[in-house]
Parts: structure tokens; sequence; C-alpha cells
């Protein structure tokens, strides 16, 4: 991280100066609306704006709580300890966490040289920033993106990003907390793009997500999806149960609890999502998309197409190239 910005989220703040000086609690009054524990965006956010960057409080522990927000941690330097629904979570430099507004978490005191930064984030602020992953939809974007806490979703409240080794996130992070500490002038789209490209890159490395233990549903979810973006044009659900060492049966009845969608859903959704792409911008015929996607069979493939879009892959092209 540049110098200058880490030497000014080091200074100690007047919250923490009080800690120092001898009180061994958070100030409830700088989270908290009323008596209660869910910290509030109009307390930590300016109601002209949709985010803000604090830096982490140290000194002292977090007693459990809930957000009203979207926070998003990253660490400039050493580390913390997190317990998120009671699971236990070290986020070191260079990573980042993700929570939804449903969690519970208690955070250990950090120590002088455990540089953190919240983002405080309102949902509304990403509306902007998920118009720039519309060519990036696939069950495996979705389900990560529910998770951020951006868009409805059955999935879990947090996601931890391992990603302190992968230089354009870590240049994304530090302009992003750069252009909100200094006030730059057009901030709110710069930040909207910033967090827009963001995600892009974060999609990149899904295999640096950390959801708990490692045996826990949502990393099993997080596996098939994975396997799907990767396998959907001849993947097989058997041999993703082999590979993952899991009885068939009980995988595919998981599948449907956590997705919503059987794991033949989940290949054709992806299937239909790659086709529309290479329809909107390579020259490949109409048969020949069908079978880069896994279609040998071109009138199967025209039928799934229609009932995903409402018209033929020709017309879903013509319409496009008329745009």
């Amino acid at each position: 991280m540049n110098r200058l910005l880490l030497e000014q989220l080091r200074r100690i703040t007047p919250e923490e100066q009080e800690i120092l000086d001898g009180r061994r609690e958070i100030n409830e009054d700088i989270y908290v609306q009323a008596k209660g524990n869910v910290f509030d965006s109009r307390k930590l956010l300016d109601s002209t704006k949709l985010i803000t960057v604090r830096p982490h409080t140290r000194f002292v522990a977090f007693p459990k709580h809930t957000h009203n927000y979207v926070e998003v941690i990253y660490m400039c330097s050493g580390q913390t300890r997190h317990r998120i629904d009671g699971e236990e979570v070290l986020l070191k430099q260079g990573e980042l966490l993700f929570l939804g507004q449903s969690v519970t978490q208690e955070i250990d005191a950090a120590g002088e040289n455990d540089i953190g930064v919240n983002f405080i984030i309102l949902p509304e602020f990403f509306d902007q920033s998920l118009k720039m992953l519309r060519e990036e939809e696939s069950p495996l974007r979705d389900f990560i993106i529910g998770c951020l806490g951006a868009e409805s979703s059955g999935g879990i409240g947090y996601l931890h990003f391992q990603v302190a080794d992968v230089l354009p996130i870590q240049n994304l992070v530090e302009n992003l907390i750069w252009t909100i500490m200094n006030n730059q002038q057009n901030k709110r789209s710069i930040n909207q793009t910033t967090m827009g490209l963001l995600f892009l890159q974060l999609l990149n490395y899904t295999d640096k997500i950390a959801t708990g233990g490692g045996q826990t549903e949502e990393d099993i979810v997080l596996a098939i999806l994975r396997y799907v973006e990767e396998n959907y044009k001849d993947g097989e659900l058997t041999d993703l149960a082999q590979s993952l060492h899991y009885d068939l049966y009980w995988l595919s009845r998981m599948i449907k609890k956590r997705t919503g969608k059987t794991y033949t859903e989940l290949i054709q959704q992806k299937r239909m999502q790659q086709a529309a792409f290479l329809l909107r911008n390579t020259g490949l015929s109409v048969a020949e998309t069908g079978n880069a996607v896994g279609y040998d069979n071109l009138s199967y493939f025209h039928r799934i197409f229609r009932r995903q879009y409402g018209m033929s892959p020709k017309q879903f092209r013509d319409r496009k190239a008329q745009a």
C-alpha cells in the first residue's frame, strides 16, 4: 500500500485516544442509533452518501452486532480476528471480507499495527457497479453477488477473499480508499466504476474465496458452481460427485436446496448465457454456437434458447446488432 496513505490510516483517532486513555469498550453512540446491537448507517454515513470508509478502531474488542448496511473490511497491514455467526475468520494483510446485512459479527481487539479499513455501503450503491457485470452472468456470478448482499439471494452472509497476492485487486481497493478519503471530484462515479472493476476481478479469483472450514454446504456450492463454470459443455453430475466424494443423490438434493435449481438447470443456464455471449460478440454461426456450448442437436438448442430468451438465436443476434 502507498506509504503516505498507510501513514494517514495509522494515525490515532479521537475514538482510539479515548480507549488508550482508559475507555474499556466501544462508544455505542458512534455506531448505534438506539439501544441495541445494530450498527446503523445513519450514524456512520452522511445522508447524501452511499459509501464511506473509516479506519477500523483498534485497541478494543467489538461485541456481537449486526449491520443495516453492507460492510467490506480490507486489511492494509497486520490482521484482525472475527467471529461471524459464531465462525472464526482471521483476516490477514491484503485480504477482503464482505459482510451482508444479516450476519452477526464480533471482532477481537486489534493492535497498533493492525491497520484495517471499513467500507460502509448502502445496497443501492451497487446498482451501477453491477451493470458492468451483465455480460459476466452465470450461476456462479449470481451466487457471489447474492452473497455480497447486493441482490437478494439464499446464499451465505459473508465472503472472505484471500487475494493478497493479486495485484489488480490490491490496486483497485487502494484506489477506492484514496478516492473516498481525499474527496476527489466526481467520486461517486469513480467509486461505482472502481467497485464494478473490483467485482469483475474478484469473479476471476473465486478459487480464493474462503467461506468457512472447507466442509460447509457453502463451500460445496462454490465447488459445484466453479465446476459448472468450467465444464458446462460436457460436465456430468456423476463425475462431480465422485471428485467431491459425495453421494450422487445427496449432492443433487443439496444443489436444489441451496441454489433453487437442479444441476441440469444450472448447466442449461450457463450454456444459454454463454450462447448469448457468443451470438453478441463473435461471428460463429448459430449451429457453431450451439455446438460450442454443448448442444449437438440444433433443434433442441433452438428450443431451449427460445424458452430462455423468447426468440430464436438468429432473432437474438439480429436484435442485438440493431441495438
